[in-house]
């Protein structure tokens, strides 16, 4: 059998922490290993119980989320763990700066146990957790602001086609309506995003809109 994925869970306020470990734990793949209530107890327990990922609130004392996140996932960690933002709100500009910080992706906190659960399975196997529905609002609110002067789509080392195919991702398309989009199979999608990542060097999808946005790519 394979282990259970293990979850560490932060949030200040204890009714919900507690509500989200009794949901995971009841779940025969998913095992939660810690609980805390502030940004500073995540990161000391993550690097002690080195955990499978971390479901991870935003606002919080002593150490924030996004604080927290960058430590445990951010440019230049050694060992990078897996971090889920759970927020109250959609369009908030924290959840946008944990997306930048290394988390790989983000719930609302009123979503529904199985979508809970859901994004916890998904950021464990390696993907990334962003609403195609949400990505362009939560993005392009903040985008303009962290945009560089000048920065052209030609200095990119991407094809014309991957370069269509990065907007697109951009946009909040997922890989289907992609595929529909551009009038190719899913399976094409997926190696464009793969080559995509792999000549920028990004991790995931959620840091390939960033790219985009802060590229200006798109607007």
């Amino acid at each position: 059998m394979t282990a259970p994925v293990r979850v560490l869970v932060c949030d200040d306020q204890a009714l919900i922490r507690t509500g989200f470990a009794t949901i995971i734990d009841a779940q025969p793949d998913l095992e939660v290993v810690g609980e805390c209530g502030d940004g500073r107890a995540a990161v000391d327990l993550a690097r002690r119980l080195d955990p499978d990922m971390v479901v991870m609130d935003v606002r919080m004392p002593i150490l924030d989320g996004i604080e927290a996140t960058r430590l445990l996932a951010g440019a230049g960690v050694a060992q990078p763990v897996k971090v889920l933002v759970v927020t109250t709100f959609n369009l908030d500009e924290y959840v946008y700066e944990a997306l930048r910080a290394g988390a790989s992706g983000f719930l609302l906190k009123d979503a529904p146990p199985a979508q809970l659960l859901h994004g916890i399975r998904t950021v464990a196997s390696g993907a990334a957790l962003l609403a195609p529905e949400v990505t362009r609002q939560l993005v392009g609110r903040y985008a303009a602001r962290i945009r560089p002067a000048g920065s052209k789509a030609d200095d990119i080392a991407l094809t014309p086609r991957e370069l269509e195919v990065l907007r697109l991702i951009a946009d909040g398309l997922s890989n289907g309506e992609i595929a529909a989009a551009l009038v190719i199979s899913p399976e094409t999608v997926k190696t464009y995003v793969s080559r995509i990542l792999t000549k920028l060097d990004l991790r995931d999808r959620v840091q390939a809109v960033v790219y985009a946005y802060r590229r200006g790519l798109v607007t």
